[in-house]
């Protein structure tokens, strides 16, 4: 069983930065892929960056270049800085992967963006 936990989420005006992490309680070294999904209220959940092996990265279009996305082996955690945050930005964040047959997805940090 794999656990992942979500932190750094909070309230901060447009144009603020966060760095959201994603603490997993198995090494994630040899997990091919990492990712961040975000949940809108009153939307469906939907995919905004992974981290592959080699660290090659992937984003949504609508985070690209304001969302980085890395991973620190040494401490089983990914990071996802966010710049330039925009109000439609506002939603629980979750980090998430799979491993062999099964999906683990984390709890959730909400991020709020004011206007």
């Amino acid at each position: 069983q794999v656990q992942l936990v979500e932190s750094g989420g909070g309230l901060v005006q447009a144009g603020g930065s966060l760095r959201l992490s994603c603490a997993a309680s198995t090494s994630i070294f040899s997990i091919n892929a990492m990712a961040w999904h975000r949940q809108a209220p009153g939307k469906q959940r939907e995919w905004v960056a992974d981290i592959l092996s080699g660290d090659i990265t992937r984003y949504a279009d609508s985070v690209k270049g304001r969302f980085t996305i890395s991973r620190d082996n040494a401490k089983n955690t990914v990071y996802l800085q966010i710049d330039s945050l925009k109000p439609e930005d506002t939603a629980v964040y979750y980090c998430a992967t799979v491993i062999g047959p099964k999906s683990y997805w984390g709890q959730g940090t909400q991020v709020t963006v004011s206007s």
